[in-house]
């Protein structure tokens, strides 16, 4: 039962994809961060910027505006106190399509097999 419980009380990798970008330039209303890896970060893309010294309180929303050679440049889009260097941003990485997803892949290739094994390879 204890197993159980743990299994069900894991963080599974659906529940939450955020991604901290650290506020290297900040204007009046939008600031800049490197994008480094994250490829799939585009213009429209939307986030919120936290304050990590206050227990990851909300300062700010924002929509990415554009991409200069890994730098975004994001537009905020309501706030609650000024954005600042010290905050970071927060963005959602989006989830893989179905098709990318190793388990529909794997799960391809074992129900190939069993069909060849009931079938007798014919």
């Amino acid at each position: 039962m204890l197993g159980l419980g743990l299994v069900l009380s894991a963080e599974l990798p659906a529940q939450f994809r955020g991604v901290r970008f650290e506020i290297t330039q900040v204007g009046d209303t939008t600031f800049r961060f490197p994008r480094g890896n994250a490829a799939w970060v585009k213009p429209g893309e939307t986030g919120n910027v936290l304050d990590p010294r206050r227990r990851d309180i909300l300062v700010a929303r924002f929509r990415v505006a554009r991409i200069d050679s890994g730098l975004v440049t994001a537009v905020v889009t309501g706030q609650t106190t000024r954005v600042a260097t010290e905050h970071i941003a927060v963005m959602s990485e989006p989830q893989k399509p179905w098709y990318r997803s190793m388990l529909f892949w794997g799960g391809t290739l074992v129900g190939v097999v069993i069909g060849a094994l009931i079938t007798g390879g014919s």
